[in-house]
This record gives C-alpha cells, structure tokens and sequence, in this order.
C-alpha cells in the first residue's frame, strides 16, 4: 500500500483518524449522515448527490468531481472503464490530488476505497474536510480546528446558558448553534423564547433554520445529539465550520469579490473552452485526413470475399465511426458559438482559432470527407457486382471448355491414322463417308468455339484476376480447333484421291450418321443449356427464365420422334446385315455414334429437365423474397424522408416564428428535440432493412426514390439543426441574464429582426440589417456601419444572426456597466488607500482566483513606490488588457 507524505501535518495528534480501532457505532452513524450531507451540498453544484458514502466513491468518478467543485481545480481525466483497475486508477488521480495540497495520507489506499471500506472511506472525507473547510479558518492568528473554535467562543459570548469549550458536549443543548444564527440573523429565531431543557426543540430550529434560510444542510440529528453521551466531535466541527463559512467576513467585501472572482471565472472558463476548442477541432481534423484516403482508395480485390469485407468495414464506418464525429463537430459549432458569446459579454474580444481550425475550416474538411464518401458505397456494390459477373462467366468458360475438350479428345490421333491405305473398297467408302459425316460434326462445334474466345475475351476487358490461365487454356483450344481443321481438310483430301477407286457405299450407314450427328450435337447442347448457370436480378428476368425452359419442354416429343427415326435407321442397318449378311465387323464406319450412346444421352436430356425445373422454382423464390425486401424498404423511407423534411420545415419556422419567454422556448424545443430522438428506432430498422437488401445483393429499388444514404444525410442534418437551435437560445439567455434585458425587449428585438429578415432564413444579410438600423434611428456613413458589422461579423462572413443582433442591441441599451462594477469592487477592497495590494487579494478572493489575477497584474509597476501595490488602471488593464472599459 502507499504512503502519502506532505511537507505538513495540519490535523493536530488528537484528530488523526484512528486506523487500527473500529469507529463507535453512533459516531459513526453520525459521521455517515453528517459527512453524506457536506459531500452532497459540494457536489449539488455540478447536479448531483451521493446516497451511500462508501459505495458511490468506489468508482472514483464523483470523488474526483467532489474535489474539482470545492478546489475549483481540474483534476486529471478519469478513466471511464467499470474494471477494477479504472477505478483503482480514479482514486489513485483524488488521492494524489489531496497530497497535493499538502496532506498527509497515512495508510489510506485506493484499494480500500474502492473495495468500500467504511472506516478509511470516513477517515479520507474528514481529511478532506479538514482541508478545504476547517484549515484555511483564521481567527486572531489561530486557525484551523483552534481558529473555528475561538470564532464560535466570540460569537456567542454574550448569550447565556451557552459555553464553547470543545465540539461535542457543548453543542448538546442546542443552544449554541442557536446562537451562532441569532448573532448574524437575528431575525430568523427568537431566542428569549428558547429553554436550555428543551435541547430537542432547540436543536430541530437550529437545524430547520440553517437549511431554511441559510443554505445549509442538515447534517445532524437532534435525536442521535441527545441519545449520544458525546456525541462526534468531527460531526459536529463539520457542521459548525458551515455556520462560518455562511457567515464570516464582510458583505461588502464579499461582492467585490464576488464580482472579480466572476471576472476570474470566466476569463479562465474563456481559456478553458478555447482550449478545448483548439483539441476538438485538432482531433476532429486529423480523424478526418486519415479516414479521406481510406474512402479514396477505389484498388479493387480480386475475390467476392475480400470485396465484401470491403462493404461491412464501410458499414461499420457508417454505423459506428461516423456518427459520434457528427456530434463532435456539431459540439465544436455549438461551443464556439457560446465561447463568442461569452467573449462579448465580457466585452473581450472574438475569439480566433489557430490557422486552419476555423469553423469553416472544419466544415470544408467535412466536405471533403462527405466528398470522398460520396460513391465509394456504389463503387464497392459495382466491384461487388463484377466479381460476380466474372465469377459466373469464368464458370461458363470452364463447362463449355471442358465440353469440347472431351469432343475434341482423340480427334487428332483419328484423323491422322493412314488406315485408309490397306482398307478394301467398301471400308474406304465408309471412310470417306464417315470423314464427311466428323466434318458435319466439326462444323457444329465452330459456334463451341467461338464462344469459348468470346467470353475469354470478355474476362480479359473485365480485368479478370486469372485471366492468364483462361488465356492460355483458350489458346489451346484455339491451336487445337487450327489443328483439327488442318487435319481434316489433308484427311479429306486422302479420301478423295482414294474415292475413284470406291464404288460402293452402305446408304444406311450414312444416313444414320447424318442424322444421328446432329441430333447427337442436339442432345449435347441440351444438355449444356440446362446445366447452364444463370444470373437474375429481377422476377422478370426468371419469368423469361422458366418461359423458354418451357418452350424448350415442348420440343421433347418431336425431339423423341426424332430419335426413334434415328433407332428405326439403325435397325433397318442390322436387319440388312442379318438378312444378306453382309460383314460388317459389328460397328457403323461413318460416325463413332451408336444408339446406346444416344439412348444414354436422351435419358440425361430426361433427367436434367426436372433438375432444372427445382432450380428455377427456387430462384424464383428467391426474387419474391428480394421483391418483398424491397418493398419492406420502400414502406419505411417513403415515410421516414418526408417526415425527416417536414421536421426540417418545422425546426425552420420554430427559429422564427418563436413565442412566449425564452424559458419557454428552449422547453420546447428540448421536448421536440427528444421526439425526434424517440425516432431513432426507426431509423435504426430502416438501416437493417437496408443491410438485409446489400446482402442480398439488390442494386435496385423502382418503389421508392429514397436511398439509405438519402435518409442518413437528412437524419443528421436534423440533429444538427435542432441542436443548433437549442444553443441559439440559450446563448440567448446567457445574453438576457448578463445583460438584464427583459422579456419585452427580447419580444421586440425578435419582431425587428423577423420584420427585416425578408428571407426567412433566421438570418439577415448585411443590406437588411443596415435597413434595419437605420428604421431604428441610427444616422449611419460607411464608417459607422463597418464599425458595427466588425462587431456583429467579425468573422467577416456578410450576415447577422439573432444572438449577434440582440448581443448588438443589449450593449446599446444595458443600464449597467461593467467597469463601474469593477471600480466599485476596488474601492472596496482598497478602503481609504488608492491602491491594492497583492496580500489583500490573498485574503479576500480563493487561492487559485486570487494567484490568477496576481500573475497577471505582475508586468505592472504600482503607485507611491508602494511594491507589489497596483492603482486602478493597471489593476483593469490586467483583467482587461488595453481595452477601453
């Protein structure tokens, strides 16, 4: 575990929490309720509470913002994991940030805290306590614990029955907290009425007032005081050190403190914000550099796969990535329009970004980013699409390839045999025949062939990946067919020669080949077309589909006619043979074709048609499943568009046509801006919707003219606008408040400036407001008018919005002015003396207020050679720099 050791232990010995010994149960009762309710009244202030002291420190998270709220200080930023480790790193962050101050923490670990330990929870709130409530007590060159009581002693000296002399058994009574109220607000209690036997009655006012009137929560039981022998010192010393902090020190003095310590907050609110302007708009613009070349990169993959990995981490992008940006950017507008709003309260000037991180630098990059967007979701769709186009032309090559490599498979060796040379005349007959009948046949594959060089050429243009091996298997085929033609054309050529020597002929045999070939070709290429793959996108396109496969079924009976023809020839062959027994050597020499083989192929023509049926029953499926898809779509965008554009209609005439206090107005329009927030669930369906057509690979939807993109685009237009909408207003409350305008002042400027924005756009160009003056009795030359432009334009961009104007009209009509308030605040700080010194803004403003203002006053040199003393004007010019005030 670690020590913490500062350079001074501010807890006298007899105030050290004991860490070996259990707390008392009713002390620690006590403490529990007592220190709860003094976390609770700091963190109140940044709009939260604590219920269980042990448990909600554990995280660190609201132990880091109690220490923020009542230091005044940034601590470092917390880690926002629900780990152990997060939260160990969370208080480990508060704890260094008490050693800081000079605390000694003595065996008070981040474990235990966040493990909940009840006993070093308590003991690290009263270090807490005695810091930043107790310490900093001085009265009469005592302080701290000594300090507070010697503060109480003084004040209620001059009432009887009341005794200070330690903070547990003299505040039993009730009497003395009593006192301390009566002393400073007399009016608040009667205390000649109260009975020092009555300490319940005493204590319930005491307690009732103080969280009354004083602001002042109630940390105490009146039933645990009494019921208590002793009750606990560091309860009630935390109790008592709010009545000092409510009332010591002087009102006067306080509001002249109050009014630089104002000053002081916002100048360092002001350098907050434009530092944290200046990281957004850093971060923002570098997430957008390296997210432009990503969406430029249109090198497209080679595989189905990797172009769809493409698609879902463009998806993800969409979904996940670039939303939380559209906020942060719309958050960068918002609060550079409240930091310049804030500037000319405080009649500072504008504020302007480093270069190149100007809000309109930031929405140029934006475009940018929207620019290279743009298309890179249809190009990966397109990328998507080819793939597929190649995939499927790549296996068309392939069957149809493969189908006449098996045709052309011994075509070579038989047309170079020479057995012609040794034949009898009747055999070389049957060659010439059978050579004229492979002719036939080798005519009818030409068609094969082309094909095959046509879709090898059309993978080629499309820049197909293995185009290579296609080429070169194509190239053979090709050399093979040149080959095959040089053959038969020598082959023939043989024949003929040998043909004056022939004189019979087998007529059967040929005519059998002639016919039996083509059908042959037939039946092959019936084949080949119905296992054919096929592509459709539509369910006309399938409708077409399945229409001819039945045109192609009502061919069957003649084709089946045709066959038994081509039988009937055959028998007629072998009844011939049977009957004039003629030596044929049992095979037809004009074709390697025979009815077994053609009975086979008939019986897989039979076979593949009710394959082909079930695979077009199905496709057709699955276009009525993508058509419904697609009208699921359209449903939901028909009507998520036109609400998105009449919201954005509405949001348009909201801005102008506002009514009512400005209360009233940003009530609204938060109510309207959650029931466009209540919306999102829709928008999140139609991104399913959507995401369900991509991966059915649908490109195209002829029932809606809205796309995806459509809808994202006009969703966070929407959220942006509202949201704008929102901080207009209430930069205008920031206007109204500073300023002291009224609620009929505001009515009136909102009507003169809706008078003179003719172009109901919310804005007035530099021609109407000059209008718009001059209808309000400004004597304006060309000078004049540019004066005020810079004010209300300094960015230079030839409009004027509302807050600018009302920000331009509240100056000229306030009634206050804010270098009187400051002259007043120094003389009250400077009392008879012309001049202040650095000392008395120690003890009148909070250390880090007071530290701030001092540093900046340092390069100024003070009156009467008094050193470190600074008169009025280099005490203003240090808050204010040259300006006039």
């Amino acid at each position: 575990m670690d020590h913490y050791d500062g350079e001074e232990d501010y807890m006298p010995q007899e105030d050290d929490w004991d860490r070996d010994l259990l707390l008392d149960p009713a002390w620690e009762k006590q403490q529990r309720k007592t220190f709860t309710a003094w976390c609770n009244s700091h963190l109140r202030k940044a709009g939260t509470q604590i219920e269980n002291i042990e448990e909600d420190f554990r995280d660190g998270l609201k132990l880091m913002l109690l220490l923020e709220v009542i230091s005044g200080e940034r601590l470092a930023k917390p880690e926002r994991g629900k780990m152990r480790v997060h939260k160990i790193s969370n208080v480990n962050k508060a704890l260094d940030f008490i050693a800081s101050k000079g605390v000694k923490l003595v065996s008070i670990g981040a474990e235990e805290i966040v493990d909940g330990n009840a006993k070093m929870t308590l003991g690290m709130i009263w270090t807490i306590i005695l810091r930043f409530a107790i310490q900093d007590i001085s009265v009469e060159e005592t302080s701290a614990k000594e300090g507070l009581l010697l503060w109480c002693q003084r004040k209620t000296a001059p009432y009887k029955n009341v005794n200070i002399q330690n903070f547990h058994i003299s505040w039993k009574d009730g009497l003395g907290f009593c006192a301390l109220i009566h002393r400073h607000r007399p009016e608040l209690i009667d205390y000649g009425k109260l009975r020092k036997d009555d300490p319940m009655t005493n204590l319930n006012t005491a307690f009732d007032v103080a969280e009354k009137y004083l602001d002042i929560p109630k940390m105490l039981d009146a039933e645990d005081i009494i019921s208590t022998l002793r009750p606990d010192e560091k309860a009630v010393m935390t109790y008592v050190s709010c009545y000092y902090h409510a009332f010591s020190g002087k009102q006067k003095a306080e509001t002249a403190a109050n009014r630089i310590c104002k000053v002081l907050a916002v100048n360092q609110e002001n350098e907050q914000l434009m530092e944290d302007y200046e990281k957004l708009a850093s971060d923002l613009l570098e997430w957008i550099r390296r997210t432009i070349p990503w969406l430029e990169n249109r090198l497209p993959e080679n595989t189905m796969q990797a172009m769809q990995q493409k698609l879902e981490d463009f998806r993800d992008y969409r979904r996940l990535h670039k939303p939380p940006k559209v906020q942060e950017k719309c958050q960068l507008e918002i609060n550079f329009n409240t930091l310049q709003t804030k500037l000319r309260l405080s009649n500072r000037p504008a504020f302007m970004p480093s270069e190149g991180k100007m809000v309109s630098d930031i929405n140029n990059a934006w475009g940018n980013l929207e620019g290279a967007e743009k298309g890179y979701e249809e190009w990966l769709l397109n990328e998507i699409r080819r793939l597929e186009r190649l995939d499927h032309l790549a296996e068309k090559f392939r069957q149809k390839a493969a189908i006449h490599e098996a045709w052309t498979e011994g075509k070579e060796d038989m047309l170079q045999k020479r057995d012609y040379e040794t034949a009898s005349l009747s055999e070389i007959k049957a060659l010439l025949k059978k050579h004229e009948a492979f002719e036939s046949d080798l005519a009818a594959h030409q068609d094969r062939v082309e094909q095959i060089a046509a879709i090898a050429q059309e993978l080629n243009e499309l820049d197909y990946y293995d185009s290579p091996s296609v080429n070169a298997r194509c190239q053979r085929i090709c050399d093979q067919w040149d080959a095959l033609g040089a053959l038969t054309q020598k082959r023939s050529e043989a024949l003929q020669r040998t043909e004056k020597l022939l004189e019979t002929i087998d007529q059967l045999y040929l005519e059998f080949a002639k016919r039996a070939a083509p059908f042959n070709n037939w039946m092959e290429g019936a084949m080949e077309d119905l296992q054919d793959t096929f592509i459709v996108h539509t369910i006309e396109e399938i409708q077409g589909l399945s229409t001819a496969h039945e045109q192609f079924k009502a061919t069957l009976p003649e084709a089946d006619k045709e066959r038994q023809a081509i039988l009937g020839i055959h028998n007629e062959i072998a009844k011939i043979v049977q009957t004039y027994h003629v030596n044929m050597a049992g095979t037809n020499p004009y074709t390697t074709i025979n009815p077994q083989e053609i009975n086979a192929k008939w019986d897989k023509v039979r076979q593949l048609v009710p394959q082909r049926d079930q695979a077009l029953i199905e496709e057709h499926a699955r276009q009525q499943n993508n058509e419904r898809l697609r009208r699921q779509f359209a449903n939901q965008a028909n009507i998520i568009g036109p609400w998105i554009q009449n919201k954005m209609e509405e949001i348009g005439r909201i801005s102008i046509e506002m009514h009512g206090t400005l209360e009233d107005q940003l009530t609204h329009l938060r109510q309207y801006e959650k029931s466009i927030v209540n919306y999102k669930p829709k928008i999140d369906q139609l991104e399913g919707d959507h995401q369900l057509i991509q991966e059915a690979l649908i490109f195209d939807n002829k029932h809606t003219n809205y796309t995806m993109e459509h809808i994202r685009v006009g969703w966070e237009q929407l959220l942006t606008t509202i949201a704008r909408t929102i901080n207009e207003i209430e930069n205008q409350i920031l206007t109204r408040d500073a300023k002291g305008i009224s609620q009929d002042q505001l009515n009136e400027f909102r009507a003169s400036f809706n008078h003179f924005d003719r172009k109901r756009t919310g804005i007035m160009d530099a021609e109407d407001f000059k209008t718009c003056l001059i209808s309000m009795g400004y004597n304006l030359g060309e000078n004049e008018f540019s004066r005020i432009m810079s004010i209300v334009d300094p960015n230079r961009m030839g409009i004027v919005t509302f807050q600018a104007f009302i920000d331009f009209m509240s100056r000229e009509t306030a009634d206050t002015d804010t270098a009187d308030q400051v002259m007043a605040s120094f003389k009250v700080l400077a009392g008879d003396k012309n001049y202040i010194l650095a000392d008395e803004l120690r003890r009148e403003l909070p250390p880090d207020q007071a530290e701030y203002c001092i540093a900046r006053m340092a390069p100024y040199t003070g009156p009467d050679g008094v050193p470190g003393a600074l008169d009025y004007m280099s005490f203003s010019t240090a808050l204010y720099g040259e300006s006039d005030l």
